[in-house]
């Protein structure tokens, strides 16, 4: 397949986002954040190493200390945080690229340790996740959250609305909410990890208010043509589950055509580490009520990647592992050149080995 026959290298636009090809840099927590939470400008070079990709999504960025679950990942709330992020959209829109902050908060994937004033972890429900929290001294269990009280969710929907002004003063190009992988946004849609009996649980269109109003508070930063979200709601875990996927799929998407969003970024894992057989195919329910760029991502290669593009599956495939391997992938795909070697051990933490040293094609 030559490179003029490569629709993944082909421009599209993502809402009001012009992007020059269709490969995709999927959101990955690096763990190399500084003092503070702060993005250092090692950083700024690993994403413009990338900024070859049609839209680059960043690691998860907490929206407040309260959506802290992991040391030294990133926060967009501080005017220290700020100004590390500005370092690092400079550097990507000088590369050339365009460059989007997904907005986190991990809700009960939290240890007091990372909580203001070593307070419990908030969550919908007093409900524990099931896994283990990474910690500098191992996993450990997470423990039992706070559930959020009614009047409380006004001011978590305002810490995203903030950590979205600061994007934009930041320089990006918009955000990506992250309502995928367990993390409060997440939590709040399924209903075994959701089981408020107040207008924030029970019924689907309870379990999607919340992601309704982050939308709106971000929409008023940014417009609706700079927003999107992600999902994960094919990949479940016990403790993580819905007893009806299809309805939930269907209302969020009906919603991100309401609010005329950028994008909807699913995890729809075809292999890698999350695929398993038997997990449902919601992409499909997703197109038939939602207009927008559709995001699809989980274990695709450059052909089952270009296959979906051909089909309509998607506009756009975002990558994790292989673009954190090889830091120029859209040029390995055009003349299907051979893929670096991830290196696993150091994915996690440390400096420049396994990071920004990935060899670009010569």
């Amino acid at each position: 397949m030559s490179q003029d026959q490569l629709k993944l290298l082909t421009p599209t636009t993502v809402g009001d986002i012009a992007v020059k090809n269709r490969i995709f840099l999927a959101p990955m927590t690096r763990s190399r954040a500084g003092d503070g939470n702060v993005v250092t400008p090692l950083t700024a070079t690993y994403y413009a190493q990338r900024a070859s990709g049609g839209l680059l999504v960043s690691e998860g960025t907490q929206v407040s200390q309260e959506g802290v679950g992991y040391p030294a990942t990133p926060g967009m709330h501080t005017d220290a945080q700020l100004a590390g992020w500005r370092v690092v959209t400079d550097a990507v829109h000088a590369a050339g690229g365009k460059i989007v902050a997904q907005l986190w908060h991990v809700g009960r994937q939290s240890l007091p340790v990372f909580q203001p004033g070593g307070g419990l972890p908030v969550a919908p429900s007093a409900l524990a996740d099931q896994g283990r929290a990474f910690t500098a001294t191992g996993p450990v269990p997470y423990g039992v959250p706070r559930a959020l009280e009614t009047a409380e969710i006004a001011r978590v929907v305002g810490d995203f609305a903030n950590a979205a002004r600061n994007a934009k003063a930041a320089g990006f190009d918009g955000v990506e909410l992250h309502g995928a992988n367990g993390y409060l946004i997440d939590q709040f849609l399924r209903d075994e990890s959701n089981v408020r009996t107040d207008q924030y649980g029970g019924s689907v269109a309870n379990r999607i208010r919340f992601l309704a109003e982050i939308l709106d508070a971000v929409i008023d930063v940014f417009g609706a043509g700079r927003v999107g979200v992600r999902l994960s709601l094919p990949v479940s875990r016990p403790g993580l589950t819905d007893s009806n996927p299809d309805a939930l799929v269907a209302e969020i998407a009906k919603l991100a055509e309401r609010k005329k969003i950028a994008f909807i970024h699913m995890i729809q894992p075809v292999g890698g580490v999350m695929f398993a057989a038997g997990q449902p195919l919601l992409s499909p329910v997703i197109r038939h009520f939602y207009h927008g760029t559709l995001i699809l991502n989980g274990g695709y290669t450059r052909e089952t990647a270009e296959a979906a593009i051909e089909a309509g599956e998607a506009e756009a495939i975002a990558f994790g592992v292989p673009f954190l391997a090889n830091p120029d992938l859209p040029a390995r795909f055009a003349t299907s050149a051979p893929l670096n070697p991830p290196q696993p051990a150091k994915f996690y933490g440390g400096g420049v080995e396994g990071y920004t040293d990935y060899p670009a094609l010569a």
